[in-house]
C-alpha cells in the first residue's frame, strides 16, 4: 500500500517551519537605557571636574532604575533580556561609576592608597549583582541581602553632592576629605556584601491601603527634601545605610534568624549555613 502512494514532488514538500523571532519590549528596556546614559553622563561629567553634575547624574539613574523593574510588571513585559540588560547598565551606574567619580574627586590624592576603597566598592558592586541574580528565588521579598548598589552608590554620591553644594568642587587635595571619603567608600563596598538585612520596600505595593498620616508624613518628607536636596538625600541614604546594621542587632537580641535566605533550593548541606 505504502509503495502504491504517489511520490512528492519537491514543490509539494512542506518547507520547515522558521523559528518566530522574539522581539525586545520597548518601555522598560528604554528606562534602562536612560538610566545608562545617565550613568554615562556622570562619568563625563567627573572628566570635566563638575562633580555635582556627576553626582545628580547617579540619583537620576538610581531613580530609572526603580522604575524600569515596576514598567515592566505593570505592562507584563518582563523578560530574561530586560533582567540581563537592567544587571548590566547597574553594574556600570552603581558600580563603576561611582567608584571612578570618587577616585578622581577625593581618592586620587591618597596615591595608590586611594585605589582600596574604590577597587573594594566596584568588586563589592559587582559581588552584590551576582549575588542578588543567583539568590532571587531564595531571598525574602522584604528585605535586601546586603546594601543595595543604588543605595551604595547614593551614600558615595551623596557625600560628593554635599561637598561640592557647598564649595569642596575637588578635594584630593583636602586630606580630612580624601580620608573621609576613603572610609565612606570602603563602608558601602563592604556593606553591599555582608548578609545584614535591609529592607526592600516591596511589600509596599499600590494596592495596598496605608493610613492617611503616612500619606502626610510622604508630602512633609518631600518638602523637607526640597529645602536642600544634596543635605536631605545625604541624611536619608546615611540612616538607611545603616539601618541594616539596626536591624541585624535587633533580631539577634530578640533571638530571630538574622538571615534574610531560605533554605538553599541548591544544595541540601547548605541548611543553616546563612543563620
Amino acid at each position: 500500500m505504502i509503495d502504491d502512494l504517489p511520490d512528492a514532488t519537491p514543490d509539494e514538500i512542506p518547507l520547515p517551519l522558521r523559528p518566530r523571532r522574539k522581539g525586545i519590549y520597548v518601555l522598560p528596556n528604554a528606562v534602562t537605557l536612560a538610566a545608562l546614559f545617565a550613568g554615562f553622563y556622570s562619568i563625563v561629567m567627573a572628566m570635566n571636574m563638575r562633580f555635582g553634575d556627576a553626582a545628580i547624574g547617579i540619583f537620576v539613574a538610581a531613580v530609572l532604575d526603580s522604575l524600569d523593574g515596576r514598567i515592566a510588571r505593570m505592562t507584563h513585559s518582563q523578560s530574561a533580556f530586560g533582567e540581563q540588560m537592567d544587571s548590566l547598565c547597574d553594574m556600570v551606574n552603581f558600580g563603576a561609576a561611582p567608584a571612578l567619580i570618587v577616585y578622581e574627586w577625593a581618592l586620587k590624592g591618597l596615591g595608590k592608597l586611594g585605589w582600596i576603597p574604590a577597587f573594594v566598592y566596584i568588586a563589592g558592586a559587582a559581588l552584590r549583582l551576582a549575588r542578588f541574580n543567583t539568590n532571587i528565588a531564595i531571598v525574602d521579598k522584604r528585605f535586601f541581602q546586603g546594601l543595595p548598589s543604588p543605595a551604595a552608590a547614593a551614600l558615595v554620591m551623596g557625600l560628593i553632592w554635599v561637598m561640592d553644594d557647598v564649595g569642596f568642587k575637588s578635594v584630593w587635595h583636602i586630606d580630612w576629605l580624601s580620608w573621609l571619603a576613603f572610609a565612606m567608600t570602603l563602608y558601602a563596598g563592604l556593606t553591599m556584601v555582608t548578609n545584614v538585612p535591609f529592607y526592600s520596600f516591596k511589600v509596599v505595593g499600590a494596592k495596598q491601603t496605608v493610613p492617611f498620616v503616612v500619606i502626610v508624613a510622604i508630602a512633609l518628607g518631600i518638602a523637607l527634601i526640597s529645602q536642600n536636596p544634596p543635605l536631605a538625600l545625604f541624611v536619608l541614604f546615611c540612616i538607611y545605610g545603616l539601618s541594616g546594621y539596626g536591624v541585624y542587632a535587633w533580631r539577634k537580641f530578640k533571638g530571630q534568624p538574622v538571615s534574610v535566605i531560605a533554605v538553599s533550593t541548591d544544595e541540601p548541606d547548605e541548611q543553616g549555613l546563612h543563620r
